[in-house]
């Protein structure tokens, strides 16, 4: 199972790898962080993955980002596809500084994760048919 990070976070969170790959298919990227965070609203890609898959940032769609202090800023967005646990999600994922990304709630509703805090691990749940 995945663990979570305590080397970035203080306490620990929910690190998750992705693969972002570019529309055209001709680029992709494995082994993305993402802190796995149900309280955003929206999927943040690092700013570094979209200049490794050479993306362009859509200056027509630009997003008012809220950090949890309050603090504003705006952000680019670009479109891409971001494979997790065998789905892959078509979307427009806002783009922000750092070493990570967030997994937002645009794409975590989609799925159902265990977050076993204790254990310091989360796994998929798989639904009972």
């Amino acid at each position: 199972m995945p663990a979570y990070d305590a080397q970035r976070f203080d306490p620990p969170a929910p690190l998750a790898a992705v693969v972002l790959r570019a529309r055209d298919r001709r680029k992709s990227l494995s082994g993305v962080a993402m802190q796995i965070d149900s309280g955003a609203d929206v999927t943040a890609i690092p700013a570094a993955s979209v200049n490794q898959l050479g993306l362009e940032a859509d200056e027509h769609r630009r997003y008012e980002l809220m950090a949890f202090d309050g603090t504003r800023r705006v952000a680019n967005s670009v479109q891409c596809d971001l494979a997790f646990l065998g789905q892959v999600y078509r979307g427009t994922y806002v783009i922000v500084e750092g070493d990570y990304g967030i997994l937002g709630r645009d794409v975590l509703n989609q799925i159902s994760l265990v977050l076993d805090g204790p254990r310091l691990e989360w796994r998929e749940e798989h639904a009972l048919e």
